[in-house]
């Protein structure tokens, strides 16, 4: 039912008895919102008590941001005061919730009744008191209650046009009055009948109103389960020019769309496609002397040519980028753009505004640094300028110009060392005119300045996931995401590599290892990236001693061989296959591991409905592994004794399994995992 959306006449707290506390879900005492897609449930609990032994009425409240009225549900007491309920969130935007409850006098009337009964009591006073009640729910219901004198009706013809609900309600107050028809007025005291009106029409009275209204923050779906890939725009060619691949072209990256919207990705990512600065350019592997013709990085923003709002002129123009963003959305993907909040010395905020920059006491500008790193071909954006509120606008002002080029999707490279404030800030006033803008936070620092970036507004971030090895260490950690609150703000994107990291675990260039990386990234969250063509190629060789490439395509111009394919190429294009017709797979929170003999093999199970998957791993890329896997079938519905077929999507073939315990054995140079469908 609906009630007023801005309810009046709750009773003072000297007079309302119930306490709710510890409400759940909800973030820093209602500070923060949560994060949903539409159609998710919004389960909600909260300890809710009151003074002595009555029975209690609790309703779950919420509402879309556009509605004028709250919805309301009841409440169920689930064990030791602790209530719930739930609710579907129904399209993006904002919603909030609350709580009200109060004392149920007509249930613990109803409940001392049925005591009273079954001790052979009259209760004759008693009834007359359950009279009142049904006056009171007969008023609620739109019915008005005869006048009495003393204990008896005045006697008076009813309106003709009453509902049958009016006047079984009107009949019922007038049996409980009624002392010749006792036992039938007891029957109906204890009876469904009265408890059905009672909840219908609940008596709302001293109502206690939890102290805050709790918010939904509903992304568009792509939020909750996406597949990126990443390329550089000027390694799209094809071609050589005198021997060195020539610059490619935002056309040459339109040529590549069939086949990367074939491979099953849907959000093509892009790092900066900026005029770059040739101020202290960068050389090749971070050389801090820049051959000639060398491109620079297009970390380093900023020419003569433009600054955010502009376009590497040797990528083509701005409508060449409208065009590859048109083209894209034909094929079912989006392009999502680089956030990097840094300039070149060339960029025109430089030069126009130099109050935007921290000077060193000689007057010149600090470049970046994040030691024993130095990016002297970038100046870092100073936000405790006094100019602060200028420099929010401008920063606002562009992500709208690229939002008014078609894109709906912002990567944004360290957001940890920008303020928070500023992020809750201009994500909101971005959605407020595009409400469909996702962004991501590339942020690999400190855990709870990460969980922070994911309060204040990111739709996704960047995770652990690329260090994360062992059985033990990924275990642990998809518990953190997934049961902890993180579950209800953070969304993991999970990616093995990217353009700026090249893990350990990836140096030795093993096969099986890939094979093993890629699979966990795309079972185990719903969203996940890849550093397209590297990651393909299983490029590995490291810059000595470091966590990136050697021959960084940050640096150079790489020529990719687009038309090669191997095994984790096959294997990427049929997981995402398999993504997209899975509905297990397309969220994180869904996950129960099950107990497996051998340490090094992995089993998860992921289920939607009757959509049922078991993703068993070995994370042993060198060795066999074989072991006994504990399926809980229980919570799959299946008996015991009762047999059960598991597909594996990735070869077709299928075993018959019974109960509990089952055999499985992986070998890492055939292929390293299974991914069942368990069919009954």
């Amino acid at each position: 039912m609906n009630i007023s959306a801005h309810r009046s006449g709750l009773d003072g707290p000297g007079q309302s008895r119930v306490a709710i506390a510890r409400v759940s879900p909800e973030l820093d005492n209602g500070r923060f919102p949560i994060k949903a897609i539409p159609g998710n449930v919004i389960a909600v609990e909260a300890d809710i008590f009151a003074d002595g032994h009555d029975y209690l009425a609790a309703y779950l409240l919420y509402r879309h941001i556009d509605d004028t009225s709250w919805t309301e549900t009841a409440m169920s007491l689930i064990v030791n005061d602790r209530w719930g309920a739930a609710f579907i969130v129904e399209k993006q935007g904002q919603y909030y919730y609350t709580i009200e409850a109060w004392i149920d006098h007509p249930a613990s009337w109803q409940h001392e009744i049925h005591l009273k009964v079954a001790d052979g009591q009259r209760i004759t006073s008693e009834l007359l008191a359950g009279a009142q009640y049904v006056d009171g729910i007969l008023e609620r219901a739109g019915g008005k209650p005869e006048s009495k004198k003393g204990s008896k009706f005045k006697k008076a013809a009813p309106p003709t046009d009453e509902s049958p609900d009016v006047k079984a309600l009107r009949e019922m107050a007038a049996l409980f009055r009624d002392e010749n028809r006792y036992d039938e007025a007891v029957s109906v005291a204890e009876s469904d009948q009265f408890t059905f009106y009672a909840n219908r029409s609940p008596e709302r009275k001293n109502v206690t109103r939890y102290e805050h209204e709790l918010g939904v923050d509903v992304d568009r779906d792509r939020a909750g389960f996406s597949t990126w890939y990443c390329l550089f725009p000027r390694s799209a060619s094809r071609e050589e020019t005198a021997g060195e691949p020539r610059h490619g072209t935002f056309r040459d990256v339109e040529a590549l769309l069939p086949r990367i919207s074939g491979m099953g990705f849907d959000v093509l990512y892009l790092p900066p496609i900026h005029p770059i600065g040739t101020s202290h350019r960068k050389g090749k592997n971070n050389s801090v002397i820049c051959q000639p013709g060398e491109p620079g990085v297009p970390y380093g923003i900023g020419s003569d040519e433009g600054g955010h709002d502009a376009i590497h002129s040797e990528l083509g123009t701005i409508e060449d980028f409208k065009h590859l963003i048109a083209i894209a959305a034909n094929y079912g993907m989006e392009v999502a753009m680089d956030l990097a909040i840094q300039c070149s010395p060339d960029h025109p905020w430089a030069q126009e505004h130099p109050e935007w920059f921290k000077k060193r006491p000689d007057g010149t500008i600090q470049y970046a640094e994040n030691p024993p790193k130095k990016y002297q071909d970038i100046y870092p954006v100073y936000f405790e300028t006094d100019d602060w509120q200028n420099l929010w606008q401008e920063l606002k002002r562009v992500l709208l110009v690229w939002a008014s080029w078609g894109v709906r999707i912002v990567r944004v490279d360290n957001p940890h060392t920008k303020p928070f404030a500023f992020w809750e800030w201009v994500i909101a006033e971005v959605k407020k005119e595009f409400p469909d803008m996702l962004f991501l936070a590339e942020a690999f620092t400190k855990p709870k300045v990460m969980q922070e970036l994911g309060k204040r507004g990111f739709a996704q971030s960047y995770t652990y996931y690329t260090w994360r090895n062992s059985k033990q260490e990924l275990e642990q950690y998809m518990t953190e995401l997934t049961q902890s609150d993180m579950k209800f703000y953070y969304r993991p994107n999970f990616w093995p590599t990217t353009h700026d990291i090249n893990p350990p675990s990836l140096h030795g260039g093993h096969e099986p290892q890939f094979l093993i990386r890629y699979c966990l990234a795309a079972t185990l969250s719903s969203n996940y990236g890849i550093y397209g063509p590297s990651f393909e190629l299983m490029e590995h060789v490291p810059f000595p001693n470091k966590e990136e490439y050697l021959n960084s395509e940050k640096y150079e111009i790489r020529r990719w061989d687009w038309d090669k394919t191997n095994k984790l190429t096959y294997l990427i294009t049929l997981v995402n296959r398999i993504r997209h017709e899975n509905v297990a797979l397309q969220t994180t929170n869904n996950i129960t591991f099950c107990s497996v003999s051998d340490d090094a093999i992995m089993a998860y199970l992921k289920t939607s409905g009757s959509n049922r998957l078991l993703i068993v791993v070995n994370t042993d890329a060198y060795n066999r592994r074989a072991g006994v896997i504990r399926v809980p079938i229980w919570q799959l519905g299946i008996g015991q004794e009762q047999s059960y077929t598991v597909y594996d999507l990735l070869t077709g073939a299928y075993y018959i399994w019974q109960g509990e315990y089952n055999y499985v054995e992986l070998d890492p140079y055939s292929l390293p995992m299974h991914l069942f469908r368990i069919d009954v």
